[in-house]
């Protein structure tokens, strides 16, 4: 029975059973696992102190008023398109 719910959970079967199976399983996989672990979370950790660094630099750029003084330029520059476009029909 306890096969079946390890089975269909995706838990690993420990041959021989009980908790000793277990505990000697995860202490020879332990050293690798937690080095593994840390590499994988230096990693995230990097990646995340990454992202957080552009989009500070995103946010600038997007508050700073010399971005929205050029989008608004740029829309007066497609202004007078329109008018023209308007005035020829």
């Amino acid at each position: 029975m306890k096969t079946a719910i390890r089975a269909k959970h995706g838990m690993p079967d420990f041959p021989g059973g009980g908790r000793r199976a277990r505990r000697r399983q995860i202490a020879d996989e332990s050293p690798a696992l937690v080095e593994s672990l840390k590499h994988e979370n230096k990693r995230l950790t990097d990646q995340v102190e990454t992202m957080q660094d552009r989009l500070i630099v995103l946010e600038k750029i997007v508050t700073d008023r010399g971005y929205t003084l050029a989008s608004e330029i740029e829309a007066l520059r497609d202004r007078p398109k329109r008018i023209e476009q308007g005035s020829d029909i």
